[in-house]
């Protein structure tokens, strides 16, 4: 019924039955969402792989290759004694004596000697050789005497003869040594160190003045 006060109102025709259709997506369950990681984190673990990675191969370069301010062992000339240098089967089978100290100068660097070898030459001719020590480790600061005989034998006479006329014999005393070098926990590549000793002896077979106490100069191979 139609009153003055109240408009009438118009209805559609199914307009309530209508409603809007769910989105597939919204009715599907989904878990938690991981949350990604910001870019500044990836770049800094890269970053930190990077030097990690450069720190491992600088400590090993440092420890296999290169052993900074590590100095060579110092060898010192004694004692040097030729028997019977003045006869005349002088230098056949003849046992030279010899005393040496090796020394390690280094303040905290240790040396490995993994093989000692001595040598005697008679103008630059090698008369003979033999092993001296046995493999050793040598403490920063620490000296080591190195005692011991070596059978020569050299036809040289009469150069010998010569050179004893002349006052004095000249003997080279040749120490190849096998060594590593130990920083820390680290030992070094192997390095071949020589030592060359120049000895000179008189007509008696011992050593001069000028040669005892003599520093040997060493360097590497």
């Amino acid at each position: 019924m139609y009153t003055p006060d109240r408009l009438p109102s118009r209805s559609t025709p199914g307009a309530h039955a209508r409603t809007t259709p769910p989105h597939p997506a919204s009715s599907v369950p989904t878990g938690p969402r991981e949350p990604q990681q910001p870019c500044l984190q990836v770049n800094m673990c890269r970053f930190l792989g990077v030097f990690i990675a450069w720190l491992v191969f600088l400590t090993f370069y440092c420890g296999s290759v290169y052993v900074p301010h590590a100095h060579p062992p110092e060898i010192y000339v004694h004692e040097f004694f030729v028997p019977g240098l003045d006869q005349a089967t002088a230098l056949k089978n003849v046992e030279i004596s010899f005393n040496v100290t090796v020394r390690n100068p280094n303040q905290n660097i240790g040396i490995f000697y993994d093989s000692m070898n001595g040598s005697v030459y008679y103008n630059d001719q090698q008369i003979g050789t033999k092993p001296l020590l046995f493999p050793f480790y040598q403490e920063p600061k620490n000296t080591t005497v190195v005692a011991d005989v070596i059978t020569v034998s050299s036809q040289r006479g009469t150069e010998l003869m010569g050179d004893l006329a002349a006052g004095k014999v000249v003997f080279r005393l040749q120490i190849t040594s096998t060594i590593r070098f130990k920083i820390s926990t680290w030992d070094s590549k192997h390095h071949q160190a020589h030592a060359s000793c120049d000895i000179s002896v008189g007509r008696d077979g011992t050593i001069l003045p000028i040669s005892k106490d003599k520093r040997c100069p060493v360097y590497f191979t």
